[in-house]
């Protein structure tokens, strides 16, 4: 019978979490500090020439080890 009391008491208590929640949401909110414009356009195009050169590093690699295993079928094949 307990179970079900404090089942429902915490039902019940749920639209105050959700209001404490969201103040302290709020609140924690206006101490964040946002970057400048300047500073996103500027990581931005950091992260997008880190994917480009990981990319065309891994190309690299995978071809090379493709041609390798390629050639050890080859040679155990024949």
């Amino acid at each position: 019978m307990s179970e079900e009391k404090d089942g429902k008491k915490g039902i019940a208590a749920w639209p105050s979490q959700l209001k404490d929640y969201v103040e302290e949401l709020r609140r924690e909110m206006r101490l964040v500090t946002w970057p400048s414009w300047t500073q996103v356009r500027a990581t931005t195009g950091v992260v997008i020439f880190a994917v480009f050169a990981f990319a065309a590093y891994f190309a690299v690699v995978d071809s090379i080890v493709g041609r390798g295993i390629q050639a050890l079928f080859d040679k155990f094949t024949k």
